[in-house]
């Protein structure tokens, strides 16, 4: 079966499925999806499948007859709607969150409201009143600044839109390592995106630096080689040569085989450390974001979700009960304003015990 380019959104990602020939660049479709049935147009193909394709790509069901594409064209204007009422709870509720997009499945079965926020809020009301107003499974769920940029869509700074945007299907850790092994001024204008974080594109040649700072030896450091001492000045990936300083003060550049036919060491270490394994570093693990569902039958167990949100701790009389040791010391700092004669942390009971000084001897 020939292969299409689908896509559910305009300037959204487009997704490959098979179906029926005679399906034309422009049409819609409705396939399967998570969601039930979905509606999408076609963008390319037909296409021949690929002899050495290992997975069956997923297939179109059918043709969208006008009923479907007036539907689809409904929940585009639901999803507006439940956008512009969703903001207003929020202003009126006075909740730090921020409405990004509203999903409405094919059937209507249910809205998944994506946000962000910068900590857990707790929206119980919030739920509340969205399945009273659509009477509907509403979903909430909390995103991050990242898929902010690849659900709302952007330019980046090449005058493109935004890779995340357009076929970005996950995102890979991007570390501040990579700009600095890739000679970037370390300016956060120049490497950060329009999400506030490190490039995308940071990525995508780090494979190659990698390759070429394994072998590569470290910068500013001085080696003994079969020609005498020298210090390696710079490093060129693109021209896979360095740059070095010899002991009569002349530069010369070398290629990497070169380098290494000249069977380089460091003097002060035993093993080359060139040689040793590269330390990759971990992609750090963010808490985890908040996804809460809800039903027009379920909203009272919404009420047994107080683990989930934050919550204030009541102020207690004494700090010694809360085990804060800064309220503590407000505690008996009160007390010993009013007059309380026990005087620290002591037995109130007891008089306070005065230490005398050691007078200090005078040289004559």
């Amino acid at each position: 079966m020939p292969i299409y380019g689908l896509r559910f959104r305009a300037l959204g990602q487009t997704s490959y499925y098979s179906g029926p020939a005679g399906l034309n660049p422009g049409e819609h479709v409705l396939i399967e999806a998570e969601q039930g049935h979905a509606l999408a147009v076609i963008v390319s193909g037909p296409a021949h499948p690929l002899s050495n394709q290992e997975e069956p790509l997923p297939q179109i069901l059918r043709l969208a007859s006008p009923e479907d594409v007036r539907r689809g064209e409904a929940n585009e204007q639901l999803s507006r709607e439940a956008q512009a009422f969703c903001r207003q709870c929020i202003r009126q509720r006075d909740l730090d969150m921020k409405l990004v997009d509203v999903e409405v499945f094919f059937d209507r079965s249910k809205l998944i409201f994506y946000f962000t926020a910068p900590s857990r809020i707790d929206f119980r009301d919030l739920v509340k009143d969205l399945v009273r107003e659509y009477r509907a499974r509403i979903e909430l769920r909390q995103i991050g600044v990242r898929h902010e940029t690849q659900m709302v869509g952007a330019v980046g700074n090449c005058g493109m839109v935004c890779c995340c945007r357009r076929y970005l299907r996950k995102f890979a850790p991007v570390t501040i390592r990579m700009a600095k092994e890739q000679n970037l001024f370390l300016n956060p204008a120049k490497i950060s995106g329009i999400c506030g974080r490190l490039l995308c594109c940071l990525s995508y040649e780090q494979e190659n630096y990698d390759h070429f700072h394994k072998n590569c030896p470290r910068l500013g450091k001085k080696y003994q080689t079969d020609k005498g001492a020298m210090k390696v000045l710079r490093a060129n990936m693109f021209r896979n040569s360095l740059a070095v300083l010899t002991e009569a003060n002349e530069e010369l550049e070398l290629t990497l085989e070169e380098w290494q036919a000249l069977s380089p060491h460091r003097p002060e270490s035993v093993q080359n450390p060139q040689n040793q394994p590269r330390q990759t570093p971990k992609p750090q693990v963010g808490d985890g974001l908040l996804v809460v569902s809800a039903a027009p039958d379920n909203l009272d167990q919404l009420d047994m979700m107080d683990e989930l949100f934050p919550h204030e701790e009541p102020d207690s009389p004494r700090g010694q009960e809360n085990g804060n040791p800064d309220d503590a010391g407000l505690a008996h700092s009160h007390d010993a304003a009013n007059g309380d004669a026990g005087g620290g942390q002591g037995d109130p009971g007891k008089p306070r015990r005065k230490r005398r000084r050691k007078p200090h001897s005078r040289a004559e």
